[in-house]
């Protein structure tokens, strides 16, 4: 078979070039891969920075945290993890019990939480094995909220005192879900709920951030690539003929050409700029980019001048790791009741522990907060509304009292995903209700379209154990430029290229 050097009569001497839209991890991987293997490599990025969505801001109190991924899903043989021990990251785990607060804004008894909370994973751990075993004869309208409805009947018989009451906190409970994907468990689809299943072992907080390892995977690009900052596309050409080539077009006019193109941009940007492609992608394409969900998680950062909900052994009730409070009615700016999630940051690799709060939000609570917060002037006033409409929540931890000065809030920082063009508008992959081809939409994506010279990589094109994470985007980004460089002929001998699974 004739490679695409042969085909496109590269010259012996020359290197082929390679574009790659978007400096994210995907991008950035990618050109690592490629520069090794002796292309020529260029990269576009919109933002003023590299990283795209892995990003760090700094507390008003000078703490770094992620503005975008905060885990490293799985410990197993993941390449994240080892970046990490590699660059000296800050990881780490609570071993804790689940502390819930129920409508009335009261802390169940440890035990009790934990009945809810366990009762829960048992039945998203029996979704998994139910997807896995019967994907093909799920009905697609079939969302997790239905089989958690029908599961929860047989998890809580009405042997049981007050069994209604109990089902209906595991339903609302169930509603956490919506954190991990960032769209609500109604429309989670059941059918590709096994899409959702990660490496194997622990999920770890990346505690020092993900600083240190976008450092490492962004220096072989830095070093050799050419970048090219604040260069947003707004027109992509494949080429219709083995000798044309790629084609670009920037906003500000400039036109760019390459022998091949790597589209890493979020699957939300697609989604919104399928007519910037000319000639148009092919349908089956299209079809698979519109198919696969698009999350909308925030994160709102809150510290404090100590961690109150850590008092001193013995002194007190303690908050340690997750909490979360469910469909609270004493909320007055929560009239819909949206669940409320949050991580404590006090207690994790003490080295890089500080007295914060981290709340999750998704679906149209994040909606509502960012437009909310978009309306008002001056970033005061901003941070002064966030304080407000969470305090109904930090107020009911343990030793919270209004007249310390401990717990009054020194700084609070937001992201704000959902408003912005170049993620497009959200956060993460996902599969939802209605999904009717998932996996194979997956590979269409993957596969992009080589022999026009167009392959598009990023967390929605990894691997199935991979997909909505930073490990999935590193692997996509790895994948294709491996791809390409045995289509040129270029892989280094013996070396092994990866098939995502």
């Amino acid at each position: 078979m004739e490679t695409f050097k042969q085909l496109r009569q590269i010259n012996p001497g020359s290197k082929p070039h390679v574009g790659i839209v978007g400096a994210g991890l995907s991008g950035l991987r990618c050109a690592d891969i490629l520069l090794q293997h002796g292309f020529q490599v260029t990269i576009i990025e919109g933002r003023n920075r590299i990283g795209g969505r892995l990003c760090q801001a700094r507390l008003g109190n000078g703490h770094l945290v992620d503005m975008g991924p905060n885990w490293i899903h799985g410990t197993d043989d993941n390449p994240m993890l080892d970046l990490a021990k590699q660059t000296e990251t800050a990881v780490g785990t609570w071993d804790v019990a689940s502390y819930v607060f129920n409508e009335s804004g009261d802390l169940l008894p440890v035990a009790e939480g934990e009945k809810y909370s366990s009762l829960v994973w048992d039945i998203i751990q029996d979704a998994f094995v139910h997807s896995n075993k019967s994907s093909a004869d799920i009905d697609a309208k079939l969302s997790l909220l239905d089989f958690f409805k029908e599961k929860v009947v047989e998890k809580i018989p009405e042997s049981e005192d007050d069994f209604e009451k109990k089902r209906e906190m595991v339903l609302k409970m169930s509603e956490m879900w919506g954190t991990f994907i960032g769209s609500p468990v109604d429309r989670q689809s059941l059918k590709f709920f096994w899409l959702e299943e990660c490496i194997e072992g622990e999920n770890l907080f990346c505690a020092g951030t993900y600083e240190k390892i976008l450092q490492e995977v962004s220096r072989p690009a830095l070093s050799n690539a050419t970048i090219k900052l604040d260069s947003i596309v707004d027109k992509i050409s494949c080429r219709t003929d083995p000798n044309d080539e790629t084609r670009v077009r920037l906003k500000n006019g400039q036109a760019l050409t390459f022998d091949e193109l790597v589209i890493t941009c979020p699957l939300g940007w697609l989604k919104q700029n399928l007519t910037a492609f000319d000639p148009p992608l092919p349908p089956v394409l299209t079809k698979a980019i519109g198919s696969i969900g698009y999350g909308c998680l925030e994160k709102v950062y809150i510290s404090f001048p100590k961690a109150f909900w850590l008092p001193a052994e013995g002194e007190g009730r303690r908050v340690h790791g997750f909490a979360q409070w469910i469909a609270p009615e004493y909320h007055a700016e929560n009239a819909r009741g949206w669940n409320q999630e949050l991580v404590e940051l006090a207690s994790i690799a003490p080295e890089a522990a500080h007295p914060t709060l981290l709340f999750y939000i998704y679906g149209e609570q994040s909606e509502y907060l960012t437009a909310k917060v978009a309306e008002i002037d001056g970033q005061e006033n901003k941070d002064a509304f966030l304080l407000d409409f969470f305090k109904p929540y930090y107020s009911r931890l343990p030793q919270y009292s209004e007249d310390s000065a401990d717990c009054q809030p020194v700084c609070c920082l937001a992201t704000n995903w959902v408003r912005d063009e170049l993620a497009g508008h959200g956060s993460y992959s996902n599969f939802q209700v209605g999904l009717s081809n998932g996996d194979e939409d997956i590979k269409t994506m993957r596969r992009g379209l080589p022999e026009h010279g167009l392959w598009l990589a990023g967390e929605h094109t990894a691997p199935f154990v991979a997909l909505g994470t930073a490990t999935g985007a590193y692997w996509s980004g790895e994948s294709v430029g491996k791809r390409i460089a045995e289509a040129y002929d270029m892989a280094k001998q013996n070396e092994p290229l990866d098939a995502a699974a």
